[in-house]
């Protein structure tokens, strides 16, 4: 592979790495085997750290293609747990309400869930990276600062549940590039009059690269590490 050239890394990430980890981490190895103090490393599309799953690596002059990649509709899959709610609707924060779930028929879930199906505008969680004046919106909100969330228009083209182990629900749902999976979650609850908060997040497809084909960041490092680097380089 010639990673300085440029090539499309696609990595497993693990839960509790962010994104930049990754980066960092694959960066550091490419430096150092390359014997270079700046080697062109991005991804194509963070994830939260509480999520695993399918990351694009880009190095070299395949980092121009990341706006390209970003774009791509994504799929994953998950669990939300009905009846608590969290202020940033994932296990960022502490559950802070709890909400009947008695109800929730099987009947009420499947209308719920063929609800979410197509165009609709998305209020993004206050605890994500969107930025509002300027600011990161998790930085106010970690703050206890109020902002106002702009609407995004996202597209879900799939959504499927298993509610088998109820009150958790298992579910995967493929969509446009931008939606939030704990909005999502957030918005399952409120439509049941119940909440919702999400448990669990792994990404699995994004455009045609799947998490089948993913390695992990040891087996990268050490692809980077066998990797034969010619003089000239």
């Amino acid at each position: 592979m010639d990673f300085k050239a440029g090539e499309v890394l696609i990595v497993d990430k693990p839960l509790e790495w962010t994104s930049f980890d990754v980066v960092n981490k694959l960066r550091w190895k490419l430096r150092k085997k390359y014997d270079q103090k700046k080697f062109k490393v991005g991804h194509a599309g963070t994830l939260d750290p509480l999520a695993s799953g399918l990351l694009i690596i880009c190095t070299g002059k395949a980092t121009k293609m990341s706006q390209e990649l970003m774009a791509e509709d994504k799929t994953y899959t998950g669990t939300i747990l009905l009846g608590k709610t969290t202020p940033s609707f994932d296990l960022e924060t502490e559950y802070d309400q709890e909400f009947p779930t008695d109800h929730i028929t099987p009947e009420l879930l499947e209308e719920v869930r063929q609800s979410f199906i197509g165009e609709q505008l998305q209020t993004p969680p206050v605890f994500s990276a969107k930025k509002i004046d300027g600011k990161r919106a998790y930085e106010s909100a970690r703050k206890g600062v109020e902002i106002e969330m702009r609407k995004n228009l996202i597209n879900i083209t799939s959504f499927t549940i298993d509610s088998s182990r109820f009150p958790e629900i298992d579910f995967e749902v493929s969509c446009s590039k931008g939606t939030y999976i704990r909005s999502i979650a957030s918005d399952f609850g409120k439509k049941l009059e119940s909440g919702g908060t999400l448990t669990a997040l792994r990404r699995t497809k994004s455009g045609d690269f799947t998490i089948d084909t993913a390695k992990t960041v040891d087996e990268w490092l050490e692809i980077i590490e066998e990797t034969e680097v010619s003089a000239t380089e």
